[in-house]
């Protein structure tokens, strides 16, 4: 016997069985970065308030945490369900990050902001990733709303260029300074 006979009826594991699963674990995935991002957005905005940084990144904060809810909404509306150690693990992650050393004991150095905009900026390119990876998809499954996504696509580039813009101007004020310090 060579194991095992098959019936004409595809299992759990046959190509829909797993093309679902495996889009499960793609969606938490992202609901697991969208979570840090988010906690991310939204610690930085805190830090810079009252400045021109945190002007500019709190709209963005804000948008992130939207777009964490569409995302659950699109995850709702494919029927995945949410694994809550992934949403957890995104979080514990994004807090474990701020231990980081920066030079500084007390307050908050300039290189923080810059890794911090670099690492928000990662997020951003992700979260766009996975809307176009959405995109595509919607052209075969009706359950995903193609506008929506096109929307979600146009908004993590806006937020891209704004993190960027800001990202510079922050590595520019921190390491230049840095670097006439020096010498």
């Amino acid at each position: 016997m060579n194991g095992p006979a098959r019936s004409g009826t595809p299992g759990p594991e046959s190509t829909g069985g797993t093309q679902m699963k495996l889009l499960g674990i793609y969606l938490n995935d992202h609901l697991a970065g969208a979570t840090a991002g988010a906690q991310r957005a939204g610690y930085l905005a805190r830090a810079s308030r009252g400045s021109a940084l945190g002007r500019a990144l709190a709209p963005v904060a804000a948008e992130i945490d939207e777009d964490r809810a569409a995302l659950l909404d699109i995850m709702r509306d494919l029927g995945v369900p949410v694994r809550r150690y992934k949403v957890w693990t995104g979080w514990t992650a994004e807090k474990a990050a701020r231990l980081k050393g920066n030079g500084r004991l007390v307050r908050r150095s300039p290189l923080s902001t810059v890794l911090e905009l670099e690492a928000l900026r990662l997020g951003v390119e992700g979260k766009a990733a996975g809307w176009a990876t959405l995109r595509r998809i919607a052209s075969t499954d009706e359950r995903l709303d193609a506008a929506l996504l096109d929307a979600l696509l146009d908004r993590a580039g806006h937020q891209r260029d704004t993190v960027e813009e800001w990202r510079v101007r922050e590595a520019d004020a921190a390491l230049r300074t840095a670097g006439r310090d020096a010498a």
